[in-house]
C-alpha cells in the first residue's frame, strides 16, 4: 500500500497498542485507536481510498462504507450490492495469500512472499541474545499446548546448554511465571509482561530460536527471520504457518481441526509431544540471514492514536481497518 500510494497520508484504525510495531514497520503514517468494529471517527471520513483487512464481512465494509470514501477494496459479500464484483472470498487460503490476492485483484501490486521487516534498533535483554525463546501463550485455550510440556521442553533446552526466555503480554504474565518455576528457570528470564509489542520484536530479532503456538510471536519469527517451532492445533498451518519454503521453519501439526476459538486444549495439540518439539528443534538450521530489509520508520512526531495527525487531510489517504 506504502508503494502503491505513495503521496496519500496512510492511516490504520485499530488497537493503539499495536503503534509502535506498525510505525517500526513503517507501511502507515499513524495508527488511530479503533477497538474493533465500532464506527470510524469522523476524521477518517470521506477518504479517497478504505481497504478493508478485517475480514470478509459485512460488517466491516458497512462500517468503512459508512465513511464515504471514494474508493472501496475489500472482498465481495452477498448482502452488500456495492461489493459486486470485487475479489472473492476462499475458505481454503493462506492469510498471507488471501490478503495480497484481494489487493492484486484490485490492481493494487502485492508480493505474498515479502515478509521480512528490519531489525528493531531498541536493544534486547542481555539474556535473550542466542537463546531459545518459549512463547507458551496464545489467544484462545485451544491453541494452548500445556505447561508442564513447555516446562519440560524449556528443561530441555537449558540441559542442553542453550539459554531459555518465557515471553508473553501482561495477561500472560502469570502462565510465563508458571512455566518458568516447573522448568526451574529463574526470574530472570521471564519477559512477559515487561515489553510493548515492538519488545517482542527485538526479543525475537536477538534470539536463536523461538519455540510457540499459532500465535503473533510466530509471525515475528517469520518476519524476522528468526528460525522457529510452531506448534498447530485446530487451524492448518497451511492458513497460517510460516512460508514452506523456509527451512528454518518448522510448522508442526497432527492433522486435525477443530475450533480455535475452544475453551479446551484442541485434542490435536495434545498429540504434539515434547520429543516432537525437541526433535523439530534439533533439526533447525541455523538462522540463515539478519532480518529483512523493509525501511525502518517510525510515527511521526505529534501523531497520538484515536486523532488524526497534524496537518493530515481530510481526503487523500487510505482508511484501513484491521482486525
Amino acid at each position: 500500500m506504502a508503494e502503491a500510494f505513495p503521496g496519500h497520508r496512510r492511516l490504520l484504525a485499530a488497537p493503539a497498542g499495536i503503534a509502535g510495531l506498525v510505525g517500526h514497520v513503517g507501511s502507515v503514517d499513524a495508527v488511530v485507536d479503533t477497538p474493533g468494529l465500532v464506527p470510524l471517527t469522523p476524521a477518517l471520513h470521506r477518504p479517497d481510498i478504505a481497504v478493508d483487512l478485517h475480514g470478509r464481512g459485512p460488517e466491516s465494509q458497512t462500517l468503512l462504507m459508512d465513511c464515504r470514501p471514494a474508493r472501496l477494496v475489500s472482498f465481495a459479500h452477498l448482502q452488500l450490492p456495492a461489493t459486486a464484483g470485487a475479489p472473492h472470498w476462499r475458505a481454503d487460503e493462506h492469510e498471507v495469500w488471501r490478503w495480497c490476492r484481494m489487493l492484486s485483484e484490485s490492481g493494487i501490486p502485492a508480493n505474498p512472499r515479502r515478509l521480512d521487516i528490519q531489525t528493531p534498533l531498541r536493544p534486547a535483554p542481555n539474556q535473550v541474545r542466542g537463546a531459545t525463546v518459549v512463547h507458551p501463550g496464545a489467544a484462545s485455550p485451544a491453541r494452548r499446548w500445556p505447561p508442564d510440556r513447555w516446562a519440560a521442553m524449556a528443561r530441555a533446552e537449558m540441559a542442553s546448554g542453550r539459554k531459555v526466555v518465557i515471553t508473553g503480554n501482561r495477561a500472560e504474565a502469570q502462565l510465563a511465571g508458571r512455566v518458568a518455576t516447573m522448568a526451574g528457570l529463574s526470574s530472570d528470564g521471564v519477559l512477559a509482561g515487561r515489553t510493548d509489542l515492538l519488545g517482542p520484536a527485538a526479543v525475537v530479532a536477538a534470539s536463536a530460536r523461538v519455540v510457540s503456538g499459532d500465535t503473533g510471536m510466530a509471525h515475528l519469527a517469520t518476519a524476522l527471520g528468526t528460525a522457529s517451532v510452531v506448534l498447530f492445533g485446530p487451524v492448518s498451518p497451511a492458513h497460517w504457518g510460516p512460508p514452506p519454503e523456509r527451512p528454518w521453519h518448522r510448522a508442526l501439526w497432527a492433522g486435525r481441526t477443530g475450533d480455535p476459538h475452544g475453551q479446551q486444549v484442541d485434542p490435536g495439540l495434545l498429540e504434539l509431544s515434547v520429543d516432537d518439539v525437541l526433535d523439530a528443534l534439533a533439526g533447525l538450521p541455523n538462522r540463515p540471514h539478519p532480518a529483512g530489509t523493509a525501511p525502518a520508520r517510525t510515527l511521526p512526531d505529534g501523531a497520538i492514536p484515536g486523532e488524526p495527525m497534524p496537518g493530515a487531510p481530510m481526503r487523500g489517504f487510505p482508511g484501513t481497518l484491521a482486525g
